[in-house]
């Protein structure tokens, strides 16, 4: 353990990118960095969790032209969404942040005309493939085509999902760009180049000096023995992001400014909190730098990014702690089987806290993947926190409330059991703070068990009903609730939620760490509420058969056939008969909103005249809820009303799509909300 004056340490999680909603598998890093940042504070440390969306690129430039907003307006929308799943799960960030700042650009800027000054920046020339219609560069992810070695079709421009090869997007067989279908051309233009082999022999002794896990510093050996390229770090115009000083029509690289998001955020918390940031980042500092990221991205983590503040004269991480990935039921998560479960479908059906203690179970300092068993998920969850753990308390809170009008006895009746239990507060300590999380929870609840297996023992309710035993059965009770607190103690960095009515309910201060040493005596508790109630089956089943509904609303569009209504492709022949039973109506969009938790979809509050209507439709890419309002459109009004997770749906709006684009239909001026469309 380090030693136990107060320590100074940041901390942060990988950046989530700004373009699409939380799910499962980036709340385990989350929720892995929260506990770690909670076990700190709660032992005293002086520690700061900060984070940010990563906010530009070209992915988010066309979305937003997709959409008809500007790129500003999409990142701030999707950091509202990201910030509300994070809190829903307890993830308390310190301060929330964008890489699209005044701080990111300052900090981006200064590291590059460092690294430039010291030599460590080159440029040449490069061939790439562009789009003509588009006017713009490609990256490997906006090609299509057929693959040049088992000829699947509609495979992406750098590798093949079907047969698993690799090549370059010029190696594939009739390329098209994804982003217009055009051809596209191969074109030259000037990058600029960071000179990562500068760094070999720093980076060497850095990976080897302990700030990576085993397992990643022999994955990186590899990468030192098969040699390094200098790194591209410049993308021509047009691009969101930040221009390169001194190169007009230059962008620095999403992937460039985006661990540089973390010193934003923590100069932005600075600002705010009068905070030293220098005396974080300078090197020397006696403070700690500690990152959580995913394997996928331990390339730019644990190589780039401590070779570029290395030359632009920062100091470099503490550690860069990686994890493996989440598997849903032994699988890789799937939307067509409904695992593939975003943060906000699950807490609408389940308390986050499941989620966070399951995690934190199977959690240890290893790389490995961890499977979401869901029938595991259920038993463990209602076992532990349930059968164990909130057992306790409800078995002793109504016997002392009875027998010692809610004050706990006077002196502890079982003083060495509490020593034991406050005892292994420090090995679980040890487990938390090497992220070992699912030792710690074991050692947990094997203390849980042994409190359990004293209160079975004693039958406190079998006494309770002699007379004169009373003093016995409180005595009892009340060692019960000691237990119950070292206990949640304990738990607090993992299921803080709990903790919290825990605290109320035993009417205390704090439950931080060094809390424990205070035996309860003579100690007034409040009335007990249940802290935790088991997982319902139906309720997992219910999650996830809602998660097949994301996919099936957000992939009608995309199935549709150009041409057709957005709503439902076309089937058959119908009569004219059967045409006129469809009750077309004029409807005027009173409110438009986007649905939380649907990418394709907006909520569409539609006037008849005299009577409003509830629609869901699959209109997001194409419009703003903002450029709807007030707007004519026809609706089929005698549709079935359907029942889908976000709400009833009752009705139908009408629009076309072709290569270009979804277009609402909309009658000419002079019509009326409610008039008949025949």
């Amino acid at each position: 353990m380090p030693n136990t004056a107060t320590r100074k340490i940041l901390v942060t999680s990988a950046l989530p990118y700004a373009n699409g909603a939380i799910h499962l598998g980036h709340l385990l890093e989350y929720i892995q960095t929260d506990i770690w940042v909670r076990f700190q504070k709660s032992r005293g440390q002086q520690c700061h969790y900060v984070c940010a969306d990563d906010a530009h690129g070209t992915a988010i430039m066309l979305r937003a032209e997709q959409e008809g907003i500007t790129p500003e307006a999409l990142i701030e929308r999707v950091s509202r969404d990201h910030q509300e799943d994070f809190a829903r799960f307890g993830v308390g960030f310190d301060n929330y942040h964008s890489t699209h700042s005044d701080e990111n650009r300052y900090f981006s800027e200064l590291i590059y005309t460092r690294l430039r000054d010291a030599g460590h920046i080159s440029t040449r020339d490069i061939e790439q493939m562009y789009d003509p219609q588009k006017g713009l560069f490609l990256a490997d992810r906006f090609i299509k085509g057929i693959c040049p070695k088992c000829h699947a079709d509609d495979q992406y421009g750098d590798n093949c999902e079907a047969c698993g090869a690799t090549y370059t997007p010029a190696e594939l067989i009739d390329p098209v760009s994804a982003v217009s279908g055009a051809t596209p051309e191969v074109r030259t233009s000037s990058h600029y180049f960071f000179k990562l082999p500068d760094f070999a022999d720093f980076m060497q002794n850095w990976i080897n000096d302990g700030h990576v896990q085993p397992q990643i510093r022999n994955k990186l050996m590899e990468w030192f023995e098969a040699g390094f390229n200098e790194w591209d770090i410049s993308r021509d115009a047009p691009y969101f992001g930040f221009e390169i000083p001194d190169a007009p029509g230059k962008y620095f690289y999403v992937w460039l400014d985006a661990p540089i998001g973390y010193l934003a955020s923590f100069k932005n918390l600075c600002d705010r909190d009068g905070l030293d940031f220098d005396s974080y980042w300078q090197p020397g500092s006696d403070a700690e730098v500690y990152h959580f990221i995913g394997k996928d991205i331990v390339y730019f983590h644990a190589l780039f990014w401590p070779a570029m503040l290395h030359g632009a004269g920062l100091r470099t991480p503490t550690a860069v702690n990686c994890h493996g990935f989440v598997t849903v039921d032994g699988a890789k998560m799937s939307k067509s089987r409904g695992t593939f479960i975003k943060a906000a479908t699950y807490a609408d059906y389940l308390n986050p806290e499941y989620l966070r203690y399951y995690f934190a179970a199977k959690l240890t300092s290893k790389v490995d993947d961890l499977d979401l068993n869901l029938d595991d998920f259920a038993a463990k969850v209602n076992a532990d926190l349930v059968g164990k753990v909130v057992n306790i308390a409800s078995r002793c809170a109504g016997f002392v409330k009875k027998l010692g009008g809610g004050t706990l006895s006077e002196h502890c009746a079982e003083p060495a059991m509490l020593a034991r239990f406050i005892a292994a507060g420090d090995d679980i300590a040890n487990d938390f703070e090497g992220r070992e999380f699912s030792r710690a929870m074991r050692r947990v609840m094997e203390l849980a068990d042994e409190a359990n297996t004293y209160i079975a023992d004693a039958e406190p309710w079998v006494l309770a009903k002699q007379e004169g035993r009373e003093q016995e059965v409180l005595d009892i009770c009340s060692v019960g609730i000691n237990l119950f607190r070292q206990l949640m103690v304990y738990l607090a960095p993992v299921v803080p939620a709990m903790a919290e009515q825990a605290r109320a309910f035993l009417d205390l201060e704090t439950l931080d760490w060094a809390s424990r040493h205070k035996v309860l005596s003579h100690h007034a508790i409040n009335k007990f509420k249940p802290l935790m109630t088991r997982i319902e089956r139906d309720k997992i089943e219910a999650m996830v058969e809602a998660s097949k509904e994301d996919l099936v609303e957000e992939q009608k569009l995309k199935d549709a056939p150009k041409g057709a209504l957005a709503a439902d492709p076309i089937a058959e022949e119908v009569s004219f008969d059967d045409f006129s039973k469809v009750d077309l109506r004029i409807a005027r969009i009173a409110k438009a909103e986007y649905v939380k938790g649907a990418d394709k979809l907006l909520q569409l509050t539609l006037d008849l005249g005299g009577e409003t209507r509830n629609v869901f439709s699959g209109i997001r890419s194409a419009y703003a809820p903002e450029a709807l309002e007030g707007r004519l459109t026809i609706m089929v009004a005698n549709l079935a009303p359907r029942k889908m997770r976000f709400g009833v749906s009752e009705g139908m709006v009408l629009a076309s799509a072709n290569d270009d684009g979804i277009y609402l239909l909309s009658p000419d001026d002079g019509a009326e909300p409610g008039q008949r469309v025949s």
